[in-house]
């Protein structure tokens, strides 16, 4: 029998054991998975999984290997410290809004804590709570939200791979969690759009207060997919 693996969180089904807690019992065909079933452990839908290497089944079609960004130092008074990937200079710097710092400053808190920097994580909330008091009510619609995700998610692989070839653990760490994250996030959103409002009745939102990773479930899982902290850490959303 079959394996497959959640591309988003690499949660595995196994059709050999199944998910009896879930009431689906050993044995059970993925082919025999309603459509509408999602990871358990991170909400993704089915069509985020793919049969695992060495399992039985028709050859997938070979990716093609892309590229690695050439890395260089365009900007003379950056030589030696900073590197922006080639094709990227000054004019593609910009201002950050209120809103765009406070969030910036805040996921920095979340890093510094995870890595038990209590007081640069403290100093960061701080910052992060002084923005956010300016930036007052961000205004959107859905498709703001999903336009937003699918920018995020055009330019994340990339920033994925030069923070992995710069060495920078921390770089490539927050790169991981925001890739992987945004991810999760389009799925959940693409199910909202096939479910509507049906998808959150009768169950719980939590978010997890380190990555910012979101479950749709009754009880969150007992670790975070993507930054591996406990369960106390994925905050339930008040729905008042």
């Amino acid at each position: 029998m079959a394996k497959y693996i959640c591309t988003l969180c690499k949660y595995v089904y196994d059709e050999d054991v199944g998910i009896p807690e879930k009431g689906i019992p050993a044995g059970t065909k993925w082919a025999d998975l309603p459509d509408d079933w999602v990871c358990p452990l991170c909400g993704s839908r089915k069509k985020d999984f793919e049969l695992m290497e060495g399992q039985a089944s028709a050859p997938a079609p070979a990716k093609e290997k892309k590229p690695e960004p050439k890395v260089i130092s365009n900007n003379a008074s950056l030589a030696g410290s900073v590197k922006v990937p080639a094709g990227y200079g000054d004019d593609d710097l910009r201002a950050l809004s209120y809103a765009e710092a406070a969030v910036l400053c805040s996921n920095l808190a979340k890093g510094c804590e995870k890595q038990y920097l209590f007081e640069e994580s403290a100093a960061f909330k701080e910052i992060s709570d002084f923005y956010m008091s300016k930036a007052g009510k961000v205004e959107g619609t859905f498709d703001d939200l999903m336009a937003l995700i699918e920018e995020n998610l055009s330019t994340s692989d990339e920033a994925l791979r030069i923070g992995k070839k710069s060495g920078d653990r921390g770089a490539f760490r927050v790169n991981l969690w925001n890739n992987s994250v945004a991810k999760i996030l389009d799925s959940l959103l693409k199910r909202f759009t096939d479910e509507g409002n049906a998808m959150l009745e009768n169950t719980n939102i939590y978010v997890c207060d380190i990555c910012g990773f979101i479950y749709v479930g009754d009880e969150p899982p007992a670790i975070c997919p993507i930054c591996k902290v406990p369960s106390v850490k994925l905050l339930k959303v008040r729905r008042d």
